[in-house]
């Protein structure tokens, strides 16, 4: 594939299925899974290292593991909070990870004609599958960037819009089509309603029309010229993510993020709309990760006047 070569510790996860518009088959789809299992597994002891689930609860045995020596929670995200351990188990593995295909259409979405052919067993399988790979993005410690061209539709576009910074020319097209064929796309729904919001999301569900990514709601995924642009972009985004920011706070930072927003305040004594709970938790987790050793050489760096040496 003649995609641009990428910097140390990036890596491509590729889709490969251009004769087909670059559909999501059962066949693709375990490649995807295959690629992400691979830029994700310890090299120390063979297991997966991959996000925490995005669960308050999580932080307590987090915080249990660095105050209290807890060995069952130091084993299990010693990783995730040591310098030393992340190297051990992810100093191999890619730092960021660009998700890309080639042709004209980004993803088709779900191969229709693979799918009239399978079981109900495997129809069952492919929907499992795809949101396997889903998760597996968004629970990925290395970020991943989305290099959205041409066309994201159905599960194309849900892949697209679940990726952590998807890019995108201004005349690529974002679609939900399955209402037109008596299918609505209520599982790429699920990526779009949380990336593009509730209403923008079921109007695109229900009349199933394609959208511009400049009509996409403001800062939903970022918008550029031209397939020029986009690879500049790309490029940029690549060399930022991987050579000024360190590893270990991108990942805890980043499953703190998408944690925070599950703190929505319903069983909440405090109520509201979460906000309270939210910022006493990230503030918990915050304190937490000050004790890090990257974050004691960036706060030394800064008042230092210098650039930091990270330690992942």
């Amino acid at each position: 594939m003649s995609w641009p070569k990428l910097p140390s510790r990036v890596a491509y996860l590729a889709l490969r299925n251009g004769r087909r518009r670059n559909a999501l088959s059962l066949a693709v789809l375990r490649d995807l899974r295959s690629q992400l299992h691979a830029y994700n597994t310890s090299p120390a002891d063979g297991c997966l290292r991959i996000l925490p689930p995005f669960q308050p609860g999580i932080l307590s045995e987090l915080e249990s593991a660095v105050k209290n020596g807890n060995p069952d929670a130091r084993n299990q995200y010693d990783w995730l909070l040591e310098a030393d351990k992340w190297q051990e188990h992810r100093g191999e593995l890619p730092k960021v990870i660009v998700l890309r295909s080639e042709g004209t259409v980004f993803s088709s979405g779900h191969d229709l004609s693979e799918l009239r052919a399978l079981s109900h067993d495997e129809v069952k399988e492919t929907f499992r599958l795809c949101a396997e790979v889903m998760s597996l993005i968004r629970r990925s410690p290395a970020p991943v960037i989305g290099v959205i061209q041409g066309l994201a539709t159905a599960a194309g576009a849900q892949l697209a819009l679940t990726t952590d910074l998807p890019i995108a020319a201004a005349t690529t097209h974002f679609r939900l089509p399955g209402a037109s064929i008596g299918l609505p796309c209520t599982s790429p729904s699920t990526a779009a309603s949380r990336r593009l919001g509730h209403a923008f999301t079921y109007r695109m569900l229900a009349l199933a029309e394609p959208v511009r990514a400049d009509q996409l709601p403001g800062g939903a995924v970022e918008v550029v010229a031209d397939e020029e642009a986009l690879e500049r972009r790309v490029a940029s985004t690549v060399s930022q993510l991987s050579q000024t920011i360190a590893g270990q706070p991108q990942a805890l930072g980043k499953w703190g993020y998408w944690t925070q927003l599950g703190l929505n305040g319903a069983t909440s004594a405090q109520g509201g709309d979460g906000y309270e709970d939210a910022v006493s938790w990230t503030g918990r987790l915050m304190a937490l990760h000050a004790r890090s050793a990257d974050a004691n050489e960036g706060i030394n760096a800064f008042f230092e006047k210098r650039t930091p040496s990270w330690k992942t």
